[in-house]
């Protein structure tokens, strides 16, 4: 599988695209908030959870008969909101906050904000970017490492969305590096995802449709999404935008190791570079048992040794699930690109195949708190 780094540019971007609409709303969708529904609320700011998988403005709202209403309303995870130059220092316990956004169908102490300001401040909307993005300054950023591998290390992520208006008044997240473009009209929606080259999808077998088709995929139970727990290697590599970091290091052993935290969940993951064959006494788990190899400078890695858990909603995944790999890094625009292969005799009918791209993050990776606090998600 060999892509080159302009068509794996524009298909990263135009399966981001897939789902955006008139209205930008959470990974999970709108879920029990009424988007048909404009409201507003004043209060108190009484807590801000910066959070992953979204983030919470707790304030209290004095009604109509004078009572107090207790709001929790919902907000981007606090990886994208740091991403965007938002900080916790914006957020003082005390303030009066004005809220723009829809109320829950269940909980009328829950919303979800589609804008805010602060004490009288200038409006902000959820996805707005208060800092420009800046390329990462590579300039004195070794290519290889003493051992002579290929320098993966670093704070990787995917391009940085920026929410970008229309020439007909649509609000689109879109990649930083084709807002201004579609801004202006000079790409339209439609033209970013004709560019995009045709992507597999998943074939299953007979067990994995029928699978599918029982799977709640909102519900906790069967969705570990909303349970902070892993989902798997592929999907939570590039899931709602995180920052994942790579840290290539050398045991006192003298082992070369890849230790991997995938950035929404903070998820770890180990890669055994140079190691040729997985041990016999795997114990299954969610990371499975990862070997690495270079193939010249596109590190091949393979990995087996999973728990049965879900590979994509609604799609499932077995003991036997097995996944490969190809790390390759494009100096020029410092973009690791990852090509993989996915096989699972119980539930997929077919191998699997598919890439992403990440870029070195403008935000340096850190480890977030996950509490889903959404209304419905509550266990």
């Amino acid at each position: 599988m060999s892509l080159s780094p302009t068509t794996l540019r524009t298909a990263v971007a135009s399966a981001l695209l897939t789902c955006l609409s008139t209205s930008v709303f959470a990974h999970h969708g709108i879920g029990l908030y009424q988007p048909q529904i404009n409201s507003e609320w004043s209060g108190t700011l009484t807590k801000m959870n910066l959070v992953n998988p979204h983030s919470y403005m707790e304030l209290d709202v004095t009604k109509a008969d004078g009572s107090i209403q207790h709001m929790r309303c919902e907000m981007r995870a606090a990886t994208l909101i740091k991403r965007s130059g938002w900080s916790a220092d914006m957020f003082k316990v005390g303030v009066h906050v004005d809220l723009k956004g829809h109320p829950h169908r269940d909980d009328p102490g829950a919303c979800y904000i589609e804008s805010f300001s602060i004490d009288g401040s200038a409006t902000m909307g959820r996805n707005d970017t208060l800092s420009s993005v800046q390329p990462v300054d590579t300039s004195n950023r070794p290519l290889r490492l003493a051992d002579g591998q290929l320098n993966i290390s670093g704070d990787w992520a995917v391009e940085q969305m920026l929410l970008t208006i229309s020439p007909e008044g649509d609000r689109l997240m879109i990649p930083a590096s084709q807002s201004a473009d579609v801004a202006s009209g000079k790409i339209t929606r439609e033209q970013l995802r004709a560019q995009q080259p045709p992507r597999e999808r998943m074939v299953r077998t007979p067990v994995g449709e029928a699978e599918a088709k029982g799977f709640d995929s909102r519900s906790p139970q069967d969705n570990p999404w909303f349970a902070c727990k892993p989902t798997s290697l592929i999907r939570d590599w590039t899931a709602d935008w995180p920052i994942n970091q790579f840290i290539q290091t050398t045991t006192a052993e003298g082992e070369q190791i890849i230790d991997i935290t995938y950035g929404l969940y903070n998820f770890k993951r180990l890669i055994h570079v140079g190691m040729k064959d997985h041990p016999a006494d795997i114990t299954p788990s969610y990371a499975g048992h990862s070997i690495g190899n270079w193939e010249g400078d596109t590190l091949v890695v393979d990995t087996i040794g999973f728990e049965q858990g879900v590979l994509s909603p609604p799609t499932r995944s077995s003991s036997r699930l097995h996944i490969v790999e190809r790390f390759s890094l494009d100096t020029a625009k410092m973009a690791l690109k990852r090509e993989y292969t996915v096989t699972d005799p119980i539930y997929l009918a077919e191998p699997f195949e598919s890439f992403d791209e990440m870029y070195l993050a403008e935000t340096p990776f850190e480890a977030q708190v996950c509490q889903e606090m959404t209304p419905e998600f509550q266990q």
